[in-house]
């Protein structure tokens, strides 16, 4: 059993709460927050001072589900009868793997499509990893998927990066092959005659605490691209333990994804704003 409360003005979590709950002393609502029972649009939040905007639906219950459980719903960008774009939240997959168990993007997205009388059917475009925000398209049908595919090299996809350090010069290109160690489950950069080719571009946004905001654009889409460049240039993903060190949050999210439309030709534009999850760790 758990309250449900509809954010009606923008608002601190924390003060929104103790406006809501009344009787309910401040250090049990905190209290509540550390130990996992608020979730805001399906997505439990620890931190107070989280910003509720006009819609949102705050749940409180009775005891805690872990940070990072699966939203019941995601954030549709764009849907027409090809294509669906969505905001995949960080700690969430973009597909299943051999392990039924564990919740996916595209498994939430057909259950909230479907109806009684017919059941949606979707595949992936594309794929972010797990730990990334941002962007996320599927096709309707296994056609026009392909279609998409077959003109992916068009496409353009822009990512912000947080890092480590703050790059000199403050732009430049990464044109460095990739070479994944299935053991290490890890990529390898340099010449190898099992590498690809892989290209990142990158810019400096801003930078503040000794970190980096990045935007980076990518020619290429190779697993674990963005964090095996920057972590090569010196300059690793915040909160990335496989390429620099292990952190709250994942510092990649990705932006914004343009494509050429399947038949008519035309551009789609696909963007989303960073988290404030993802901002805060800036400073």
């Amino acid at each position: 059993m758990s309250d449900r409360l509809h954010v009606k003005e923008a608002a601190g979590l924390l003060g929104f709460l103790g406006a809501q709950l009344q009787g309910w002393g401040r250090n049990t609502i905190k209290q509540r927050l550390q130990t996992g029972c608020v979730s805001v649009n399906g997505v439990v939040v620890t931190q107070h001072n989280h910003q509720l905007q006009v819609g949102d639906l705050v749940e409180i219950g009775a005891s805690g589900k872990p940070a990072n459980s699966a939203p019941a719903q995601l954030e549709i960008l764009y849907s027409d009868r090809d294509l669906i774009a969505i905001n995949k939240p960080a700690g969430l997959l973009s597909v299943g793997t051999t392990d039924e168990t564990q919740q996916h993007a595209l498994a939430i997205l057909r259950r909230q499509l479907s109806r009684r009388s017919q059941e949606i059917k979707l595949w992936p475009v594309h794929r972010i990893d797990r730990d990334t925000s941002g962007v996320l398209l599927f096709a309707t049908s296994r056609e026009i998927r392909e279609a998409v595919i077959a003109k992916w090299d068009l496409a353009e996809k822009t990512y912000l990066a947080i890092v480590e350090g703050v790059p000199q010069p403050s732009q430049g290109t990464i044109d460095q092959p990739l070479r994944l160690d299935e053991v290490e489950y890890r990529m390898h950069v340099g010449d190898h005659p099992d590498a690809k080719s892989a290209i990142s571009h990158f810019k400096t946004l801003k930078t503040g605490n000794s970190r980096s905001l990045l935007e980076v654009q990518i020619d290429t889409g190779r697993q674990h691209q963005i964090r095996a460049h920057l972590s090569w240039l010196g300059y690793p993903v915040i909160g990335d333990p496989r390429y620099g060190k292990n952190g709250d949050r994942l510092g990649l999210h990705a932006l914004r994804l343009k494509i050429v439309r399947p038949n008519s030709g035309k551009e789609l534009i696909f963007e989303t704003p960073a988290p404030l999850d993802f901002t805060r760790l800036l400073t």
